[in-house]
């Protein structure tokens, strides 16, 4: 072999470890700073979603698009602020007047009298509690070492929001600037195709939301439905926070689950099995009919690869994972309609044919 091949064959190593290297970093950069890039990733999802809707404004009443960005976010604001304000002041009230009885209900819990008491005495808990007294001091003592764990949690979670809702204002407002000068450097022959695939994800993005909006509706109207008929207090409160909840694909119809069989079961242990019963069905039929059919309709994708979409995203990136799970699936079939047909169009050219003198007979 000569010296020639000897640094050629040196040169493609080192070009082949130089890549390695340059993707271990690039992934542990990506890893280090996951919580921003989810930031970003969210951030631009709701932009997605709004941006239609400022368009709107924008055409209609306001001329700049910083305003009608602005006007458009402190509408959405004001929303939820609406709800919070629903949700937040009869849990507070609840829990004020579940203080005031909580010496009352703890004697009758201790006695063996009230609901509580009666639940404990049925399930054989009362003796169980007496009998690990120190555990459960122990635990409680835990429980109050975590509450700085919890308070910075919290604050993170508070700035996270923040942070999403600066920078999806930022891309509503940037939005159509950043377009313009993605296409410019496309040029015309790339720029058709990449506004159309612009233009059909972002109503993936739109559907995927008013799909969800659906679903969440239906669960709070059959919750609503359930407590008022079981009696249980402020049933439209707690079924406005199910639908919330539910907003959450997978695991969202639990955590609503886990809210309103708590209420069932301070209102009556037969209320919270009703509760209970209620949901383990309708779980069922939203994971397994509801969310793939809606969904498939509104992100044109069949149920098959919503269902399996959404369950392989959340087991890899958990709850950010399954909210933007449909919304990329159909963002991918898009990609995968605009060029793979092109690929294999390229790839099946027909063989040059021989000059006519040339050909068999």
């Amino acid at each position: 072999m000569s010296n020639a091949d000897d640094r050629s064959t040196a040169r493609q190593a080192l070009i082949v470890i130089g890549l390695v290297l340059a993707t271990l970093v690039g992934l542990a950069l990506v890893w280090e700073t996951r919580r921003v890039l989810i930031w970003v990733v969210v951030a631009a999802f709701f932009a997605v979603a709004l941006n239609p809707l400022v368009d709107r404004v924008q055409r209609r009443f306001v001329r700049r698009r910083a305003a009608a960005t602005l006007l458009v976010f402190l509408a959405a604001f004001v929303a939820f602020a609406a709800l919070g304000v629903l949700i937040v002041v009869p849990l507070v009230n609840e829990l004020a007047r579940f203080a005031d009885r909580a010496p009352d209900l703890l004697r009758e819990a201790q006695a063996g009298r009230g609901p509580v008491g009666e639940l404990l005495e049925r399930f054989h808990l009362r003796r169980h509690a007496e009998a690990h007294v120190d555990q459960i001091q122990r635990f409680g003592g835990q429980l109050g070492r975590s509450t700085v764990g919890l308070v910075r949690g919290t604050v993170q979670g508070v700035a996270g929001v923040l942070t999403v809702v600066v920078l999806a204002y930022l891309m509503a407002v940037q939005g159509p600037r950043i377009t313009a000068g993605t296409l410019a450097l496309a040029g015309d022959a790339r720029a058709e195709r990449l506004r159309r695939i612009g233009r059909e994800s972002a109503r993936t993005i739109t559907g995927y939301l008013s799909g969800n909006l659906l679903i969440s509706l239906i669960c709070g109207l059959l919750t609503f439905v359930v407590l008022a008929l079981t009696g249980v207090p402020f049933a439209a409160a707690i079924a406005l926070l199910v639908a919330i909840a539910d907003l959450i694909p997978l695991v969202g119809a639990t955590l609503g689950a886990i809210i309103a069989g708590g209420a069932g079961f301070l209102h009556s242990p037969t209320a919270g099995v009703v509760v209970l019963v209620f949901f383990v069905l309708y779980q069922q039929v939203e994971n397994h009919l509801l969310q793939p059919l809606i969904m498939s309709h509104a992100v044109q994708l069949n149920p098959l690869t919503v269902l399996v979409s959404v369950l392989i995203a959340a087991e890899v990136g958990g709850l950010v994972g399954a909210v933007l799970a449909i919304p990329a699936a159909g963002i991918a079939r898009i990609l995968l309609r605009e060029f793979v047909p092109a690929v294999r169009r390229a790839g099946s050219v027909p063989a040059e044919q021989p000059p006519a003198g040339e050909r068999p007979g």
